[in-house]
């Protein structure tokens, strides 16, 4: 496992749409592998393959209940709507926003092996997960946000 650079805002791969992973093989478990460790060093909750360089269709997500890795994730399904906590992300430091995402949804997509999987989340985890999908069609939290500050400056609007 390696720690990989994390890209950063205004980087123009952070824009890109990221293609489908069809190679179930070693490269995808040393990507996942290192997207968890990079996830885990950087203080992060989630980090998709676009934050480390790779156009591949592939998120990590931990919100403190384990690691989970989803490979071609898609929602499926999407109920309700929050808007808190303010959200951040480590390819875009110093900045938070209130972004409006759906309370539950459901996801599918494929485990490490291309096994299919499917599951539910909601509150934070849901949060999260919209969050890394968003990553893989290039859309970033400011693109998509109500309101963006930096937090350390007593939440000052960021214009």
């Amino acid at each position: 496992m390696a720690i990989r650079n994390i890209i950063k805002y205004p980087d123009p791969i952070l824009k890109e749409q990221s293609k489908p992973v069809t190679k179930f093989n070693n490269h995808l478990h040393k990507l996942l592998d290192d997207m968890a460790e990079t996830m885990y060093d950087a203080l992060g909750v989630g980090l998709a393959a676009p934050q480390v360089a790779i156009l591949k269709r592939v998120i990590v997500v931990d919100v403190g209940d384990g690691l989970i890795e989803m490979v071609n994730p898609e929602i499926i399904q999407r109920k309700g709507e929050q808007i808190s906590p303010p959200e951040g992300c480590l390819s875009i430091p110093n900045l938070s926003g209130e972004v409006r995402r759906s309370q539950w949804i459901r996801l599918r997509g494929q485990d490490r092996h291309g096994n299919p999987i499917e599951m539910e989340a909601e509150g934070y985890l849901a949060r999260a997960f919209q969050h890394e999908v968003d990553h893989l069609n290039g859309v970033l939290f400011i693109d998509v946000a109500e309101r963006v500050f930096r937090p350390s400056e007593g939440e000052e609007d960021v214009d």
